[in-house]
C-alpha cells in the first residue's frame, strides 16, 4: 500500500476497505495503543521513582542525624556530667542563707583588720536569680592607699565569692583616701526556695 492510497482512505468507508488495508490499520492501531500505554505508565513510573528517591534522601538524612546523635550520646552525657560537677563546685563556694550574716561580718572584719574606718556599711535588698541570690553592700571606707589595697586583696581571698564593683576613690585630709564601692556577696538558693521560685514562674505563665 502506497502513501497515496493511505491518504485516500476514509474512515466512513472502513467496512469497504480491502482486507490487507484493514489488517495494516489494525496493526498500526495496536502499536499506537501499546505505545500510548507504555508512555503513560513510564511517566507515572518515573514520577513514582522520583518521589521514592526524594524520600530515600530524606530518610538517609534522618538516619545519619540519628546515628550521629547515638554515637555522640556518651560524649554528651560526659559533658553534662562535667558541667554539673563544675556547677556543683561553684555552688560550694557560695554560702547558704544561714551563712550570709557570717560572710558580711567577714567583709567588715577584713576592713577593720587593715585599720580602715567604715563611714558606711549598708547591705541593700537581695536580688534573686534562678539558682543564686546576690546581696549588694554599699560601703565607704577611709584609710591609707596601701591599707585599702590590702583590704581589696583580702576580700578577693575570702573562701566565698565576693566582688567589689563601682569603686571610686577620693583624696581626704591627712593624706588618706576615701573609697566608695559596692561589695556584692552571693549565696545559693536552698531547695525550698528553688521549688517556690519555679512554682511562682508557672503561676505567672497561666
Amino acid at each position: 500500500m502506497t502513501l497515496d492510497e493511505l491518504n485516500k482512505l476514509d474512515l466512513k468507508t472502513l467496512a469497504d476497505w480491502p482486507l490487507p488495508t484493514k489488517l495494516v490499520a489494525l496493526a498500526f492501531l495496536c502499536v499506537v495503543i501499546v505505545l500510548a500505554g507504555w508512555w503513560f505508565d513510564w511517566r507515572s513510573g518515573m514520577e513514582t521513582l522520583d518521589t521514592a528517591k526524594q524520600k530515600e534522601t530524606e530518610l538517609r538524612s534522618v538516619f545519619t542525624t540519628k546515628k550521629n546523635q547515638a554515637i555522640n550520646l556518651d560524649a554528651y552525657k560526659k559533658q553534662l556530667a562535667d558541667i554539673e560537677q563544675a556547677f556543683g563546685a561553684l555552688l560550694k563556694q557560695l554560702p547558704n542563707k544561714q551563712e550570709m550574716d557570717a560572710l558580711i561580718t567577714d567583709v567588715n572584719q577584713a576592713g577593720l583588720g587593715r585599720g580602715l574606718q567604715f563611714d558606711l556599711f549598708r547591705p541593700q535588698a537581695e536580688t534573686v536569680s534562678e539558682f543564686y541570690a546576690e546581696t549588694p553592700i554599699q560601703v565607704k571606707v577611709t584609710g591609707g592607699y596601701h591599707d585599702i589595697a590590702a583590704f581589696v586583696s583580702d576580700v578577693s581571698k575570702l573562701p566565698r565569692i565576693v566582688t567589689l564593683q563601682d569603686i571610686s576613690m577620693q583624696p581626704a585630709k591627712d593624706g588618706v583616701l576615701n573609697m566608695d564601692a559596692i561589695v556584692k556577696t552571693y549565696r545559693y538558693l536552698d531547695d525550698d526556695e528553688v521549688i517556690a521560685r519555679k512554682q511562682k514562674a508557672k503561676e505567672q505563665k497561666k
